[in-house]
């Protein structure tokens, strides 16, 4: 009993060693970024893809390689302070390549390097997605990747993320609307916001859900043609699941780390231990679901979307 109890204020002092040792190397670092090169934060690796697409994995897995830093969380917080919707009558989370001004590039540079120190890093926020030119303006050559997922199986697990609230709206508590979306279940808007989402406050799920996939996806699309194709890479999820470790060793050559061993024994088990999943990842889940009638009464107002990114155009047969 005893050795238990010490063996716990151990663990204690630990953790809180460690968490003022952190916040010592973060203030130093701070004290220094006036003589920190910035181009050693250059070259940043930015995972982008509508949410429940597969973005977590991928960026979990790139940032098990040891030659990038990553902050093993995502920024939301971080990068909506920097432009905050409700500065912008919550129109849209997208930015324009005008909006990144040298403020935004200082801080945000200050920012990873405070957490990560002078490296090239990784990160993942979802709703970056619609600010693509607003990154490629803001980083000296970001590499971006993609993640694309099937319309079906990506509209189901939007609508099962919009029955979590409190995981995936917790940002839209201020929203300046009554979100009363499937006959009023779901109340609270989730994931982002679009160009047009107040016309969808009443809508069916599974139409706010198609039309949510298709805005991320056409906004990823029309930002494409201007970033060169060498910092352009894309991850079919359909593809990680068949053969994770061919697709992630591709996308570690694309964006210059090392797929190290360790990072290959990672890929060879990821799919069968996800991250983030609602159930076991599987390709066709939505058609076996109960969301199935409903998802094939909305997939035809995203089959152009598809198409465009790689998928049958007979999307419900």
């Amino acid at each position: 009993m005893m050795e238990r109890r010490w063996n716990g204020i151990a663990d204690k002092i630990d953790k809180t060693a460690r968490h003022y040792g952190r916040r010592l190397v973060q203030g130093g670092r701070d004290l220094w970024w006036p003589w920190v090169d910035r181009n050693a934060l250059s070259r940043p690796v930015l995972v982008v893809g509508c949410s429940r697409s597969g973005t977590t994995v991928t960026y979990k897995t790139l940032s098990l390689a040891q030659d990038i830093a990553t902050l093993n969380r995502e920024a939301h917080a971080f990068w909506e302070s920097l432009h905050p919707a409700t500065e912008r009558g919550w129109q849209t989370h997208d930015l324009t390549a005008g909006a990144a001004t040298p403020g935004d590039r200082e801080a945000v540079l200050r920012y990873y390097h405070r957490f990560l120190g002078a490296r090239r890093f990784v990160d993942k926020t979802n709703q970056n997605g619609f600010r693509i030119p607003y990154l490629e303006a803001l980083f000296d050559e970001p590499y971006f990747v993609f993640v694309k997922r099937s319309p079906g199986d990506n509209i189901h697990s939007l609508i099962t993320g919009w029955g979590r609230p409190e995981e995936y709206g917790d940002w839209s508590a201020e929203l300046p609307a009554e979100v009363r979306v499937g006959h009023g279940r779901y109340r609270r808007w989730c994931f982002f916001l679009f160009a047009g989402w107040r016309d969808y406050l009443a809508a069916p799920i599974e139409v706010v859900c198609a039309r949510q996939w298709q805005a991320y996806n056409d906004a990823v699309l029309a930002a494409r043609p201007a970033i060169p194709a060498q910092r352009w890479v894309e991850v079919v999820y359909e593809e990680l699941l068949d053969d994770p470790v061919a697709v992630f060793a591709t996308l570690f050559d694309r964006v210059g780390v090392e797929f190290s061993a360790a990072v290959r024994r990672h890929c060879e088990t990821v799919v069968s231990r996800p991250y983030n999943a609602f159930s076991r990842p599987e390709r066709d889940k939505w058609r076996h679901s109960a969301d199935c009638e409903r998802i094939k009464r909305a997939l035809p107002m995203v089959g152009d979307t598809a198409t465009a990114l790689g998928y049958p155009s007979d999307l419900a047969g």
